[in-house]
């Protein structure tokens, strides 16, 4: 699952950026690499994965993880092609949600490229750029569409769908503010629009402000404009995050605490990142690894035991699980098939966050 992290120049983007992917390079039990110059894979913080290994001393300790890409070049008209749009816009196309970087802090050394600060502005200038671009979009498919729509029911029914959408995006609203029945939600995926992908904030403060913990205007101002689109708002220091990114864990803890922080910002970004794609996490554990999995919520068991191996969901027999709370409860595995606490499960169940589990299959 990618997150793509867009914003106008000088808004803290490639700083914020740089501290996610040296954060997850520094890990030392998962090859965490930069893939490209414009990609990071990080690890999802989950203390569980920690306890799991207290538990079983395995030879390997896996987590979960999730990809930042940094996506490049807007400038107002990206939507026709200017500066990079077009490149942004393909890129944006491929991730599964956006974080918008906004600068939240006044600074005469480092020029904002609209002269002001104005946060909000910013986040407008970049969603009405993707508002364009799905409204070409749109335009294009009604043409083709209205043409066969009146002998063809399922074309009538994709045209109904296209005319509320567009309806929506001509009054300056995003695609992922309307409500879609199930049928429509499917057609809908299907366009890849840029403005139905989920979007949450990232408010970029300076390190007085952070230190303060004092909330400034500009970030009550991102907070109002997403509490009216239910998006969420991750208020981070992103020259903070990339000095601590760069320390030793007992170095790291020590500027924590000299800030009076209880971790780093970007384990905030990184959870909410995993929450904003739907995902949850299920474990497996033993002597020889103790792994986090990501699937989607609502995935079950067969098609969670396919992203282990495409042999345990074709020869699926049964998953046998306990949850993570009870397991911790009695301290092991062997002790919660004593007491009764691992469950026999089929393929009809639904995999919940936090699930520790054996699949067993037959090929």
């Amino acid at each position: 699952m990618e997150i793509g992290i867009v914003g106008l120049p000088n808004v803290g983007k490639s700083t914020l950026f740089n501290a996610i992917t040296e954060a997850g390079a520094e890990c030392a039990n998962y090859p965490f690499c930069t893939i490209e110059p414009n990609v990071g894979i990080v690890p999802v913080p989950d203390n569980r994965l920690n306890i799991l290994a207290k538990m079983e001393n395995p030879q390997k300790i896996i987590p979960a993880t999730i990809k930042f890409v940094d996506i490049a070049g807007l400038v107002k008209g990206a939507s026709k092609g200017e500066g990079l749009g077009n490149k942004f816009l393909s890129h944006i196309r491929e991730v599964d949600a956006i974080m918008n970087v906004v600068r939240c802090f006044e600074d005469a050394n480092i020029t904002h490229v609209e002269g002001s600060i104005d946060p909000v502005r910013d986040i407008e200038i970049i969603t009405l750029e993707l508002i364009l671009s799905d409204l070409e979009v749109i335009e294009k498919r009604m043409a083709k569409t209205s043409k066969i729509a009146k002998n063809d029911k399922n074309f009538a029914f994709e045209l109904c769908v296209l005319e509320k959408i567009k309806e929506t995006l001509e009054a300056g609203k995003p695609v992922r503010t309307i409500n879609f029945n199930e049928d429509e939600r499917i057609f809908v995926n299907q366009l890849m629009l840029l403005t139905s992908k989920p979007v949450m904030y990232a408010a970029n403060i300076s390190e007085d402000d952070l230190i303060a913990g004092v909330e400034n205007n500009y970030v009550k101002k991102v907070k109002e404009y997403a509490n009216k689109e239910n998006s969420e708002v991750i208020v981070i220091s992103a020259k903070i995050e990339e000095e601590l990114s760069n320390l030793s864990d007992d170095e790291k803890n020590e500027l924590l605490s000299e800030y009076g922080l209880k971790e780093p910002g970007l384990n905030n970004i990184i959870r909410h990142g995993y929450s904003l794609l739907g995902l949850i996490t299920f474990f497996t554990a033993g002597p020889k690894e103790v792994r986090a999995w990501t699937i989607k919520n609502g995935t079950k068991a067969p098609q969670a035991a396919g992203k282990i191996h495409s042999d345990f969901e074709k020869g699926f027999i049964r998953a046998e699980i306990v949850s993570f709370n009870d397991l911790v409860k009695v301290g092991s595995q062997v002790a919660a098939k004593e007491k009764g606490l691992m469950r026999l499960e089929g393929k009809d169940y639904i995999m919940q966050d936090g699930d520790v589990v054996v699949f067993r299959f037959n090929v």
